[in-house]
């Protein structure tokens, strides 16, 4: 076999494996030992270490709708939306 055909075969094999192995191809928002906190009142997001609170100026994700792979439900949810200083949801500004 050719050396061109054996290379998709290999890639093939790879990505057949890895979706086998329960191995996700989809990005995390945050890494292992972290969760992710939204901005107040505020466009952006950003992670904290699991052993810290969030500092001032950023809140945990309400219960229920915290983001956990890029592009999922509330990751999605959350492009649009923030928390005012008292916890209640408001449209986030726009990002230029």
């Amino acid at each position: 076999m050719s050396r061109h055909r054996l290379l998709p075969l290999l890639a093939l094999a790879g990505l057949a494996g890895a979706l086998l192995t329960g191995c996700s191809i989809e990005e995390s928002i945050c890494s292992d030992g972290e969760y992710p906190v939204l901005a107040v009142g505020d466009a952006g997001s950003a992670c904290v270490a699991n052993s810290q609170e969030p500092e001032k100026g950023w809140s945990r994700y309400p219960a229920g709708k915290v983001p956990e792979k890029v592009g999922d439900k509330w990751d999605t949810y959350w492009q649009t939306r923030t928390l005012d200083e008292n916890g209640k949801e408001i449209a986030a500004p726009s990002v230029q």
